[in-house]
């Protein structure tokens, strides 16, 4: 008989089923048997092959005649079909989230079959709106550990949210700059794009004494580990887990450097294409005719050397950039003093963490002019949400707000949910209270794209739907968009005249802005909505305005652009 796994190997796949049973929510005796064949198999000192061989494994304490079969099977065969099917029926994100320190298998089941979280994205995300606070046997402490839990993880992690570093990639811009010997730097790479996830962060530094800037660099105390170190690039690692290319170049080559290093693959070889034709060579060192160097002092020089209008480093992913530049047809993109107001925006009423009051203030200290309320409607139970009572409530406060202050408007909304059929889950006597409406689906993400598809597609057909909110439902790094056709969906929100909302939340950025383009040239309007839960979630606008310049959007593809008077008419009456 064959020995083909190690007794390490098979108490590591016992414990495994032990916590894949508990993760199931089956009988907790079930679950101990397991973990304690593991113990008693740790102090056993004979091979298990042998054990096997000789009939004797079943003298090992706590190993009966049903774990007797799986471990023989096992260790013969090298797998056990039980385990297998377990793993299968048990999604895999909530094994990662035994990770997190102080969260076990029995409140990861409770997340699952409360909240239906199954990844350490959804569950961080939850935590940012409060849902795990009235949750039993979770609260507000616990909520924190478990953030605080997430965090830790996160210093391990390959890919990072652009909101998640780009604090630091400032601050360390900032300490590079500062040196003597540079005598510019610029962030480079896809996080100068705004990408909305990157995997490092790229530092570009001009200067004519490179040793002396890289042992500068080398030495921060923010870094952990030297990875490479050079005269022309330091690669490092900071105790913040994030790595960090420190490029250095000399003040000549500069602007050809921050060029090169901050397009994408595709850009850059589209750019080099482009100089081919015009009889120049082109690289990160400069631009190159037969017989001289084409000086450049600044990025604007190379396009213009290479006969383009300048292109804004957020479009620089040759989406057709180019040859818009060629033809000085560049949208003049979206900036947050564009910003006039905000949607989307939920309050302490249900799972926001601040008064309508307090918001208002905020909105006001950012120079807002109105903002839209959206807490959730009555099917989101787990956001509390509202029930006609408690809307009444709400537009009484609205009302009296408004009559008291008239420097910044507030609009009454609510974030309605797209039911399996399509319908939103309030009548039209509600549905009508509302200055707009936002649709947004929460549940049965598993439905097949034509269903998904035909689900939204109807929601928008409702007279009272103002707008579509994070249309993929994706969570960044956490949970992949459910299958719909979101061109269909992008088309049929210009037939019924729907606002598509591009979520600023940083996890969110949904609306993607591959779609931002198809939808702006569909003339779809975007609504850059914050889906605050807190008075620092409004700020988060500013993400989405990235994605949307990305995105092509100027201001007039914006409703948020528009002036108080604009919206008050586009508003009233309902769609």
């Amino acid at each position: 008989m064959a020995h083909t796994i190690s007794k390490k190997e098979v108490v590591t796949l016992l414990e495994e089923i032990g916590t894949l049973l508990e993760l199931q929510g089956e009988n907790p005796f079930k679950s101990r048997a397991y973990y304690q064949a593991a113990r008693s198999l740790e102090s056993v000192d004979e091979d298990l092959a042998v054990l096997i061989d000789e009939g004797r494994l079943s003298e090992v304490k706590g190993i009966g005649a049903a774990l007797n079969k799986k471990i023989t099977e096992l260790v013969t065969t090298g797998s056990l079909d039980y385990y297998e099917k377990l793993k299968a029926h048990t999604p895999l994100g909530l094994f990662d989230m035994l990770k997190i320190q102080g969260l076990g298998p029995k409140k990861i089941r409770t997340l699952y079959d409360m909240l239906h979280i199954e990844t350490i994205g959804e569950l961080e995300y939850a935590c940012i709106e409060n849902r795990l606070v009235d949750l039993p046997g979770f609260g507000k402490k616990t909520q924190g550990k478990i953030l605080t839990g997430i965090e830790h993880l996160k210093l391990y992690s390959e890919r990072h949210l652009y909101a998640e570093i780009i604090e630091t990639a400032r601050s360390l811009l900032d300490v590079v700059r500062n040196h003597r010997d540079v005598a510019a730097a610029e962030l480079g790479g896809s996080i100068r794009r705004c990408n909305e996830v990157v995997k490092d962060i790229d530092i570009l530094a001009a200067t004519e004494r490179p040793a002396e800037v890289a042992m500068f660099f080398s030495s921060l105390p923010d870094v952990a580990d030297i990875i490479a170190k050079g005269q022309t690039k330091v690669s490092v690692r900071l105790h913040a887990g994030i790595n960090v290319d420190l490029r250095i170049v000399t003040t000549e080559q500069f602007p050809y450097a921050l060029h090169h290093f901050t397009g994408s693959k595709e850009h850059n070889t589209a750019m080099r294409a482009r100089a081919k034709t015009m009889g120049l060579k082109m690289n990160e060192y400069g631009i190159f005719s037969p017989s001289e160097m084409v000086t450049c002092g600044t990025e604007e020089d190379i396009f213009t050397a290479l006969g383009l209008s300048y292109i804004p480093p957020e479009l620089r992913e040759n989406m057709g950039e180019i040859e818009a530049a060629e033809k000085d047809t560049l949208p003049r993109l979206v900036e947050s003093s564009d910003i006039q107001g905000l949607f989307h925006i939920h309050t302490h009423e249900r799972d926001g963490a601040d008064s309508l009051e307090s918001l208002v203030r905020a909105a006001k200290d950012m120079g807002l002019r109105y903002i839209g309320i959206s807490d959730h409607s009555e099917t989101a139970f787990y956001a509390g949400g509202l029930l006609p009572e408690a809307i009444r409530k709400q537009h009484a406060l609205i009302d009296t707000i408004n009559k008291r202050d008239p420097a910044l408007h507030i609009f009454k909304g609510i974030e309605a949910e797209i039911l399996p059929d399509g319908s939103l889950d309030y009548n039209n006597t509600i549905l009508q209270l509302f200055d707009f409406v936002i649709a947004a689906v929460h549940s049965h993400f598993t439905m097949s794209e034509t269903e998904m598809t035909r689900r939204i597609m109807r929601a928008l057909d409702n007279p009272f739907t103002t707008m579509l909110a994070h249309p993929t439902g994706r969570l960044l790094l956490a949970r992949e968009p459910y299958d719909v056709d979101i061109t269909k969906i992008i088309d049929h929100a210009a037939r019924t005249h729907v606002c598509i909302e591009l979520n600023a939340h940083p996890r969110r950025l949904d609306l993607d802005w591959r779609y931002c383009k198809y939808a702006r040239e569909k003339g779809v309007t975007i609504a850059i909505n914050p889906d605050a839960h807190s008075i620092d979630g409004l700020h988060d606008v500013r993400y989405g305005i990235n994605i949307a310049r990305k995105g092509w959007l100027e201001t007039v593809d914006c409703i948020n652009c528009r002036s108080l008077e604009e919206i008050k008419k586009l508003l009233s009456p309902p769609k």
